[in-house]
């Protein structure tokens, strides 16, 4: 079966697994995977090798997603979401914190690495995590994975449920309760354990999403074909909108 959503046209389940095409990234990831795994960290998918035609092998997050309709359900934007994706961000660095990449790793996203950065998941967002009964199982999509700072991480996944993306993107997926970004963005930074000023980190997302937009066109000038579709579907000019938009976050709230 067909997974919905993506811009790497998507994923096939078959049973308990979820089948994808491998990339030069994938070894990588799977490392990533197994070190959680061997961290007792249950909130991803397990890294089950390769199959028969190549595809790298996952084991199948339980639960529903929001996939690609719009707009998603009301429950993404309540308070409870908000502070169970913080906690699952919150586990997951403490559980990476002592992943070291091998040497020869190669990340799709993210920066060379260097001591003091993690492996981010990177898109962290609501179209790549799994519920069950109201419960965050976890993020799947790991593609996109690769060394960043704990606090570039933070960002992208404060931007993605907050959420502090452009207000016509977010108005379409379903939010519109703009005068309380600057709650919801407070309470998720408590939860996680972020303690310092909001306007400071408004700043931090301002330029992590921007270093994104450049990431994504980049990428598609190269010749990803997922980059370029990306490219296509506006992705990196909504980043950029998202961008000019935070530069006056406090005074457009409401």
């Amino acid at each position: 079966m067909r997974l919905d959503g993506g811009f790497d046209r998507g994923a096939v389940r078959v049973g308990d697994t979820v089948r994808r095409v491998a990339g030069p990234w994938t070894p990588a990831v799977h490392a990533l995977l197994r070190h959680l795994e061997a961290a007792g960290f249950d909130a991803a998918p397990r890294a089950l090798g390769l199959d028969e035609q190549g595809r790298e092998v996952l084991s199948f997050l339980p639960g529903t997603v929001v996939g690609a309709a719009r707009p998603w359900p009301a429950w993404v934007h309540g308070d409870d979401a908000l502070r169970q994706v913080a906690d699952w961000l919150r586990a997951y660095h403490a559980a990476v914190a002592s992943f070291v990449p091998p040497a020869d790793a190669r990340w799709r996203g993210g920066e060379p690495w260097r001591p003091g950065l993690v492996i981010g998941h990177n898109d962290a967002a609501p179209y790549n995590a799994a519920w069950a009964d109201g419960r965050l199982t976890g993020f799947f999509d790991w593609d996109l994975a690769g060394p960043v700072t704990r606090a570039a991480d933070l960002a992208f996944t404060a931007f993605a449920w907050v959420p502090l993306h452009a207000r016509h993107v977010v108005a379409a997926e379903g939010f519109t309760a703009f005068a309380e970004r600057p709650r919801r963005l407070r309470r998720f930074l408590d939860v996680y354990g972020w303690s310092g000023p909001t306007g400071a980190f408004v700043d931090l997302v301002r330029d992590r999403v921007t270093a994104e937009a450049g990431r994504v066109r980049r990428a598609a000038a190269a010749g990803d074909a997922t980059f370029a579709r990306m490219v296509e579907h506006g992705v990196d000019a909504r980043l950029l909108t998202a961008a000019a938009e935070l530069a006056d976050f406090f005074d457009t709230t409401s």
